[in-house]
């Protein structure tokens, strides 16, 4: 921020720097618009960062990359940008997929496993992938639902390629007996206000919000 004293001191020393002056009364006159302007340029530089834009200047970015909004809030738009970046460059990949999948999430590579379903001994299928490992809390923190993720997943791979299933992990667990005990991971305890750990979830075919992928 600049102050009216900061403009003063910028006054060469043949005006009187005088806060109580004509020109130091001047000076705080114009320094608000001053820091008005500065503090719109600076939200225009920010703004340019996906993560930190917000409105309409996120559909410009949106529209950039060829990237409709549809009713997907801020948040989910955001995934739904980076995510159409990724796919721009897709191959359709095993390792692509991954990339947009931990970009949508902001999980790690590790974080994620997928299965080609024609090394699947019991149910193979030429032309079909299982998301067999990704961690729900990833999921739920980016604010996007189970069948939204699915449709980026499906946009993401080569052409005629099947999502078959998606497997989410939880945190739940059984500690061994007789001893073992994870309060993170096990029950939760209600006179401890503990929450213990967290269930998984399953892909199911849903009427969830379509996006415009």
């Amino acid at each position: 921020m600049i102050s009216a004293a900061d403009l003063i001191r910028k006054l060469t020393d043949v005006y009187v720097k005088n806060p109580d002056s004509n020109i130091g009364k001047l000076l705080r006159i114009v320094s608000e618009p001053i820091n008005d302007l500065k503090q719109g340029f600076e939200k225009i530089e920010q703004w340019r960062d996906i993560d930190q834009a917000k409105g309409t200047t996120l559909d410009l970015i949106g529209g950039n990359v060829g990237q409709k909004r549809g009713a997907a809030s801020d948040d989910v738009y955001r995934i739904m940008i980076k995510s159409k970046i990724a796919r721009n460059l897709s191959k359709g990949d095993v390792n692509t997929i991954i990339r947009v999948i931990a970009l949508a999430v902001g999980a790690s590579y590790s974080d994620i496993k997928i299965t080609q379903k024609f090394h699947d001994p019991l149910d193979p299928e030429p032309a079909a992938i299982s998301l067999m490992r990704l961690p729900l809390e990833r999921l739920a923190s980016s604010g996007i639902e189970l069948n939204q993720f699915v449709q980026i997943i499906s946009k993401t791979v080569a052409a005629g390629v099947s999502v078959q299933s998606i497997e989410l992990q939880g945190t739940f667990e059984f500690g061994g007996l007789p001893e073992s005990f994870d309060s993170a991971a096990g029950f939760g305890d209600i006179n401890d206000d503990t929450i213990g750990g967290g269930l998984g979830a399953v892909y199911q075919a849903g009427t969830d919000t379509d996006l415009p992928i």
